[in-house]
Protein backbone atom coordinates (compact mmCIF):
# COMPACT_ATOMS: atom_id res chain seq x y z
CA UNK A 1 0.00 0.00 0.00
CA UNK A 2 1.29 3.49 -0.90
CA UNK A 3 0.89 6.24 1.71
CA UNK A 4 1.64 9.97 1.79
CA UNK A 5 1.88 11.62 5.22
CA UNK A 6 1.48 15.39 5.45
CA UNK A 7 2.16 17.64 8.44
CA UNK A 8 4.82 18.39 11.01
CA UNK A 9 8.51 17.53 11.32
CA UNK A 10 10.52 18.34 14.44
CA UNK A 11 13.86 17.70 16.07
CA UNK A 12 13.14 16.76 19.69
CA UNK A 13 15.46 17.23 22.63
CA UNK A 14 14.31 15.02 25.50
CA UNK A 15 15.40 15.53 29.11
CA UNK A 16 14.65 12.72 31.58
CA UNK A 17 14.54 14.02 35.16
CA UNK A 18 14.40 11.78 38.23
CA UNK A 19 11.23 12.32 40.22
CA UNK A 20 13.15 13.28 43.36
CA UNK A 21 14.92 16.11 41.50
CA UNK A 22 11.86 18.05 40.36
CA UNK A 23 8.65 18.94 42.19
CA UNK A 24 5.17 18.14 40.93
CA UNK A 25 1.95 19.85 41.90
CA UNK A 26 -1.41 18.10 41.44
CA UNK A 27 -4.61 20.14 41.34
CA UNK A 28 -7.40 18.89 43.60
CA UNK A 29 -10.18 20.67 41.72
CA UNK A 30 -9.00 19.91 38.19
CA UNK A 31 -7.52 17.05 36.20
CA UNK A 32 -4.06 18.60 35.84
CA UNK A 33 -0.52 18.15 37.14
CA UNK A 34 2.38 20.62 36.93
CA UNK A 35 6.14 20.18 36.96
CA UNK A 36 7.74 22.98 38.98
CA UNK A 37 10.99 24.34 37.51
CA UNK A 38 12.83 26.50 40.02
CA UNK A 39 14.12 29.67 38.43
CA UNK A 40 17.91 29.91 38.29
CA UNK A 41 18.47 26.34 39.48
CA UNK A 42 20.55 23.77 37.61
CA UNK A 43 18.73 20.42 37.67
CA UNK A 44 20.59 17.18 37.09
CA UNK A 45 19.13 15.08 34.27
CA UNK A 46 19.26 11.29 34.01
CA UNK A 47 19.59 11.59 30.24
CA UNK A 48 19.36 14.22 27.50
CA UNK A 49 19.02 12.98 23.93
CA UNK A 50 18.06 14.24 20.49
CA UNK A 51 15.52 12.59 18.18
CA UNK A 52 13.42 13.31 15.11
CA UNK A 53 9.67 13.59 15.58
CA UNK A 54 6.61 15.52 14.46
CA UNK A 55 3.24 14.07 13.48
CA UNK A 56 3.94 13.43 9.80
CA UNK A 57 7.37 11.95 10.50
CA UNK A 58 6.10 9.70 13.31
CA UNK A 59 3.26 8.43 11.14
CA UNK A 60 5.57 7.89 8.17
CA UNK A 61 8.02 5.82 10.21
CA UNK A 62 5.19 3.82 11.80
CA UNK A 63 3.63 2.91 8.46
CA UNK A 64 6.97 2.22 6.81
CA UNK A 65 7.88 -0.26 9.56
CA UNK A 66 4.53 -1.95 8.95
CA UNK A 67 5.64 -2.66 5.39
CA UNK A 68 4.01 0.15 3.42
CA UNK A 69 5.61 2.37 0.77
CA UNK A 70 5.55 5.78 2.44
CA UNK A 71 6.40 9.33 1.38
CA UNK A 72 6.42 12.40 3.60
CA UNK A 73 5.39 15.94 2.68
CA UNK A 74 6.72 18.30 5.36
CA UNK A 75 8.19 21.82 5.41
CA UNK A 76 11.75 22.30 6.64
CA UNK A 77 14.15 25.20 6.96
CA UNK A 78 17.60 25.25 5.40
CA UNK A 79 19.65 24.19 8.36
CA UNK A 80 21.28 21.26 10.11
CA UNK A 81 17.98 20.19 11.65
CA UNK A 82 16.56 19.80 8.14
CA UNK A 83 19.43 17.47 7.25
CA UNK A 84 18.74 15.49 10.42
CA UNK A 85 15.08 15.03 9.47
CA UNK A 86 15.94 13.95 5.92
CA UNK A 87 18.53 11.48 7.11
CA UNK A 88 16.11 9.99 9.61
CA UNK A 89 13.38 9.50 7.05
CA UNK A 90 15.79 7.98 4.55
CA UNK A 91 17.07 5.54 7.18
CA UNK A 92 13.47 4.35 7.66
CA UNK A 93 12.92 3.90 3.89
CA UNK A 94 10.56 6.89 3.72
CA UNK A 95 10.62 8.77 0.40
CA UNK A 96 11.74 12.40 0.85
CA UNK A 97 11.32 13.90 -2.63
CA UNK A 98 8.16 15.80 -1.70
CA UNK A 99 9.79 17.66 1.20
CA UNK A 100 9.59 21.46 0.84
CA UNK A 101 12.03 23.99 2.30
CA UNK A 102 11.92 27.67 3.19
CA UNK A 103 14.27 30.52 4.04
CA UNK A 104 11.57 32.15 6.19
CA UNK A 105 12.00 30.00 9.30
CA UNK A 106 14.24 27.27 10.75
CA UNK A 107 13.15 23.66 10.97
CA UNK A 108 10.78 23.01 13.86
CA UNK A 109 12.13 21.86 17.21
CA UNK A 110 10.88 20.91 20.66
CA UNK A 111 12.21 20.34 24.16
CA UNK A 112 10.51 17.65 26.26
CA UNK A 113 10.89 17.44 30.03
CA UNK A 114 9.79 14.05 31.38
CA UNK A 115 9.54 13.21 35.07
CA UNK A 116 7.21 11.56 37.61
CA UNK A 117 4.49 9.98 35.41
CA UNK A 118 6.66 10.47 32.27
CA UNK A 119 3.88 12.44 30.57
CA UNK A 120 6.32 14.98 29.18
CA UNK A 121 5.88 18.73 29.22
CA UNK A 122 6.78 19.91 25.72
CA UNK A 123 8.18 23.30 24.70
CA UNK A 124 7.45 23.66 20.98
CA UNK A 125 9.01 25.87 18.31
CA UNK A 126 6.95 25.27 15.17
CA UNK A 127 9.25 27.11 12.78
CA UNK A 128 8.98 26.01 9.14
CA UNK A 129 5.96 23.86 10.00
CA UNK A 130 3.89 27.05 9.83
CA UNK A 131 5.04 27.95 6.31
CA UNK A 132 3.30 25.43 4.03
CA UNK A 133 2.01 27.14 0.87
CA UNK A 134 -0.03 25.97 -2.11
CA UNK A 135 3.04 25.56 -4.34
CA UNK A 136 4.47 23.01 -1.88
CA UNK A 137 1.57 20.67 -2.66
CA UNK A 138 2.76 19.06 -5.87
CA UNK A 139 -0.21 17.18 -7.39
CA UNK A 140 1.88 14.16 -8.33
CA UNK A 141 2.69 13.58 -4.65
CA UNK A 142 -0.95 12.65 -4.05
CA UNK A 143 -1.06 9.75 -6.53
CA UNK A 144 -1.21 7.25 -3.69
CA UNK A 145 -3.61 4.91 -1.90
CA UNK A 146 -3.80 6.82 1.40
CA UNK A 147 -3.17 10.46 2.28
CA UNK A 148 -2.70 10.80 6.06
CA UNK A 149 -2.84 14.43 7.22
CA UNK A 150 -1.44 15.08 10.68
CA UNK A 151 -1.72 18.34 12.63
CA UNK A 152 -1.02 21.45 10.55
CA UNK A 153 0.54 24.40 12.36
CA UNK A 154 -0.86 27.94 12.22
CA UNK A 155 -1.06 29.26 8.62
CA UNK A 156 -0.25 25.81 7.24
CA UNK A 157 -3.70 24.74 8.46
CA UNK A 158 -5.17 27.00 5.76
CA UNK A 159 -3.85 24.46 3.23
CA UNK A 160 -6.03 21.67 4.63
CA UNK A 161 -8.66 22.10 1.93
CA UNK A 162 -6.05 22.08 -0.83
CA UNK A 163 -4.51 18.89 0.55
CA UNK A 164 -7.89 17.17 0.73
CA UNK A 165 -8.74 18.33 -2.79
CA UNK A 166 -5.51 16.90 -4.23
CA UNK A 167 -6.08 13.60 -2.41
CA UNK A 168 -9.67 13.27 -3.61
CA UNK A 169 -8.65 14.13 -7.17
CA UNK A 170 -6.43 11.04 -7.25
CA UNK A 171 -9.00 8.85 -5.47
CA UNK A 172 -6.91 8.41 -2.31
CA UNK A 173 -8.42 7.52 1.04
CA UNK A 174 -8.19 10.63 3.24
CA UNK A 175 -7.38 10.19 6.93
CA UNK A 176 -6.57 13.06 9.25
CA UNK A 177 -5.46 13.63 12.84
CA UNK A 178 -5.78 17.41 13.31
CA UNK A 179 -4.36 19.24 16.30
CA UNK A 180 -6.11 21.31 18.95
CA UNK A 181 -4.87 24.65 17.58
CA UNK A 182 -5.97 23.71 14.08
CA UNK A 183 -9.46 22.79 15.29
CA UNK A 184 -9.90 25.90 17.43
CA UNK A 185 -8.24 28.72 15.47
CA UNK A 186 -8.88 27.44 11.95
CA UNK A 187 -11.98 25.32 12.28
CA UNK A 188 -13.67 26.86 9.25
CA UNK A 189 -11.55 25.13 6.62
CA UNK A 190 -11.77 21.90 8.61
CA UNK A 191 -15.58 21.93 8.74
CA UNK A 192 -15.77 22.93 5.08
CA UNK A 193 -14.06 19.64 4.20
CA UNK A 194 -15.73 17.26 6.66
CA UNK A 195 -17.56 15.28 3.99
CA UNK A 196 -14.30 14.56 2.14
CA UNK A 197 -12.65 12.88 5.16
CA UNK A 198 -12.76 9.07 5.23
CA UNK A 199 -11.20 8.52 8.68
CA UNK A 200 -11.06 11.21 11.37
CA UNK A 201 -8.72 10.58 14.30
CA UNK A 202 -8.96 12.67 17.48
CA UNK A 203 -7.88 12.37 21.07
CA UNK A 204 -10.39 13.27 23.75
CA UNK A 205 -9.01 16.81 24.20
CA UNK A 206 -9.15 17.50 20.46
CA UNK A 207 -12.68 16.14 20.29
CA UNK A 208 -13.68 18.43 23.14
CA UNK A 209 -12.67 21.45 21.05
CA UNK A 210 -15.26 20.50 18.44
CA UNK A 211 -18.17 20.11 20.87
CA UNK A 212 -19.15 23.82 21.06
CA UNK A 213 -19.13 23.94 17.26
CA UNK A 214 -21.30 20.84 16.93
CA UNK A 215 -23.90 21.89 19.52
CA UNK A 216 -25.62 24.44 17.21
CA UNK A 217 -26.00 21.66 14.64
CA UNK A 218 -27.29 18.85 16.81
CA UNK A 219 -27.86 20.07 20.37
CA UNK A 220 -26.41 18.80 23.63
CA UNK A 221 -26.90 15.63 25.62
CA UNK A 222 -27.18 12.13 24.23
CA UNK A 223 -27.26 8.63 25.67
CA UNK A 224 -24.19 7.14 27.38
CA UNK A 225 -22.53 3.95 26.20
CA UNK A 226 -23.29 1.14 28.62
CA UNK A 227 -21.08 -1.92 28.82
CA UNK A 228 -22.84 -5.27 28.33
CA UNK A 229 -23.68 -7.45 31.32
CA UNK A 230 -23.39 -4.54 33.73
CA UNK A 231 -19.65 -3.99 33.35
CA UNK A 232 -18.14 -0.63 34.32
CA UNK A 233 -17.80 1.64 31.29
CA UNK A 234 -14.84 4.03 30.95
CA UNK A 235 -15.36 7.66 31.96
CA UNK A 236 -15.76 9.01 28.41
CA UNK A 237 -18.36 6.37 27.55
CA UNK A 238 -20.41 7.24 30.63
CA UNK A 239 -20.10 11.02 30.82
CA UNK A 240 -19.07 12.14 27.35
CA UNK A 241 -17.58 15.59 26.81
CA UNK A 242 -18.01 18.54 29.16
CA UNK A 243 -16.40 21.65 27.70
CA UNK A 244 -17.12 25.40 27.74
CA UNK A 245 -20.40 24.76 29.57
CA UNK A 246 -21.56 22.33 26.87
CA UNK A 247 -22.20 18.64 27.40
CA UNK A 248 -22.40 15.97 24.71
CA UNK A 249 -22.31 12.21 24.94
CA UNK A 250 -19.65 10.27 23.11
CA UNK A 251 -22.37 8.50 21.14
CA UNK A 252 -23.95 11.72 19.90
CA UNK A 253 -20.56 13.25 19.11
CA UNK A 254 -19.43 10.35 16.95
CA UNK A 255 -22.80 9.82 15.29
CA UNK A 256 -23.10 13.49 14.36
CA UNK A 257 -19.68 13.50 12.72
CA UNK A 258 -20.67 10.41 10.78
CA UNK A 259 -23.91 12.09 9.76
CA UNK A 260 -21.82 15.02 8.48
CA UNK A 261 -20.21 12.62 6.01
CA UNK A 262 -17.23 11.01 7.77
CA UNK A 263 -17.50 7.20 7.46
CA UNK A 264 -15.15 6.38 10.36
CA UNK A 265 -14.41 8.38 13.50
CA UNK A 266 -11.65 7.33 15.93
CA UNK A 267 -11.45 8.79 19.46
CA UNK A 268 -8.54 7.92 21.75
CA UNK A 269 -8.60 8.53 25.50
CA UNK A 270 -5.15 7.56 26.76
CA UNK A 271 -5.12 4.75 29.29
CA UNK A 272 -8.94 4.56 29.07
CA UNK A 273 -8.75 3.08 25.57
CA UNK A 274 -10.19 4.09 22.20
CA UNK A 275 -13.46 4.11 20.27
CA UNK A 276 -14.13 3.66 16.56
CA UNK A 277 -17.50 4.54 15.03
CA UNK A 278 -18.54 3.22 11.62
CA UNK A 279 -21.72 2.08 9.87
CA UNK A 280 -22.05 -0.90 12.25
CA UNK A 281 -21.92 1.10 15.48
CA UNK A 282 -19.13 1.88 17.95
CA UNK A 283 -16.26 -0.47 18.80
CA UNK A 284 -14.33 0.03 22.03
CA UNK A 285 -10.82 -1.26 22.74
CA UNK A 286 -9.12 -0.87 26.15
CA UNK A 287 -5.52 0.26 26.38
CA UNK A 288 -2.86 -2.40 26.74
CA UNK A 289 -1.01 -2.06 30.09
CA UNK A 290 2.60 -0.97 29.66
CA UNK A 291 5.62 0.24 31.61
CA UNK A 292 5.75 3.93 30.67
CA UNK A 293 9.03 5.68 29.96
CA UNK A 294 7.49 8.46 27.86
CA UNK A 295 4.02 9.13 26.45
CA UNK A 296 5.09 11.29 23.48
CA UNK A 297 4.22 9.71 20.15
CA UNK A 298 1.75 7.17 21.52
CA UNK A 299 -1.19 8.91 19.86
CA UNK A 300 0.62 9.08 16.52
CA UNK A 301 1.47 5.39 16.74
CA UNK A 302 -2.09 4.40 17.61
CA UNK A 303 -3.83 6.47 14.95
CA UNK A 304 -1.44 5.72 12.09
CA UNK A 305 -1.53 1.99 12.86
CA UNK A 306 -5.34 1.95 12.94
CA UNK A 307 -5.57 3.94 9.70
CA UNK A 308 -3.15 1.61 7.92
CA UNK A 309 -5.04 -1.45 9.15
CA UNK A 310 -8.46 -0.09 8.13
CA UNK A 311 -7.13 0.91 4.72
CA UNK A 312 -5.99 -2.68 4.22
CA UNK A 313 -9.48 -3.96 5.06
CA UNK A 314 -8.84 -5.11 8.64
CA UNK A 315 -11.92 -5.40 10.86
CA UNK A 316 -12.40 -2.46 13.27
CA UNK A 317 -11.74 -4.47 16.44
CA UNK A 318 -8.49 -5.93 15.14
CA UNK A 319 -7.40 -2.52 13.80
CA UNK A 320 -7.91 -1.03 17.28
CA UNK A 321 -6.01 -3.86 18.93
CA UNK A 322 -3.12 -3.32 16.52
CA UNK A 323 -3.05 0.37 17.40
CA UNK A 324 -3.11 -0.44 21.11
CA UNK A 325 -0.17 -2.84 20.77
CA UNK A 326 1.94 -0.33 18.85
CA UNK A 327 1.12 2.51 21.25
CA UNK A 328 2.00 0.32 24.25
CA UNK A 329 5.35 -0.41 22.66
CA UNK A 330 6.06 3.26 21.93
CA UNK A 331 5.55 4.39 25.55
CA UNK A 332 8.32 1.99 26.54
CA UNK A 333 10.88 4.50 25.20
CA UNK A 334 11.33 8.21 25.82
CA UNK A 335 11.19 9.21 22.15
CA UNK A 336 8.39 8.85 19.62
CA UNK A 337 9.81 6.19 17.30
CA UNK A 338 12.13 3.71 19.00
CA UNK A 339 9.21 1.54 20.12
CA UNK A 340 7.40 1.43 16.78
CA UNK A 341 6.87 -2.20 15.73
CA UNK A 342 7.47 -3.85 12.39
CA UNK A 343 4.72 -5.93 10.81
CA UNK A 344 5.95 -9.32 12.02
CA UNK A 345 6.51 -8.16 15.59
CA UNK A 346 3.09 -6.52 15.67
CA UNK A 347 1.46 -9.77 14.54
CA UNK A 348 3.31 -11.60 17.30
CA UNK A 349 2.17 -9.05 19.94
CA UNK A 350 -1.41 -9.35 18.73
CA UNK A 351 -1.28 -13.13 19.12
CA UNK A 352 0.35 -12.88 22.56
CA UNK A 353 -2.22 -10.40 23.89
CA UNK A 354 -5.36 -11.82 22.31
CA UNK A 355 -6.63 -13.22 25.60
CA UNK A 356 -5.54 -10.20 27.65
CA UNK A 357 -7.74 -7.49 26.18
CA UNK A 358 -10.90 -7.85 24.15
CA UNK A 359 -12.90 -5.34 22.15
CA UNK A 360 -16.55 -4.51 22.79
CA UNK A 361 -19.04 -3.58 20.07
CA UNK A 362 -22.06 -1.34 20.58
CA UNK A 363 -24.92 -1.04 18.08
CA UNK A 364 -26.10 2.57 18.15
Amino acid sequence: MNVLTVGGAMVDTIAIIRSDRIERMTMRNADADFLLLEEGRKIEASEISNHVGGGAVNAAVAMSRLGHDVSALVKLGRDQRADTVRDRLASEQVETRWIAQTDEAPTGASVMVASHERNATIFTFRGANTCLVTDDLRPEAFATDVVYITALSNASADRFGDIVHHAKTTGALVATNPGTRQLSARSGVFFDNLAAIDILCLNAAEAGVLVPQLVPRCGEGGAPLEMPEGGSAPRLARFGFVTQDFEMSLTRFMCELRAAGIPRVLITDGTDGAYLADETGITYCPALPADVVGTAGAGDAFASTVVAALAEGTAPGEALRAGACNAASVVGAADTQTGLLDRDTLRMRLAETKERFAVTHFSV
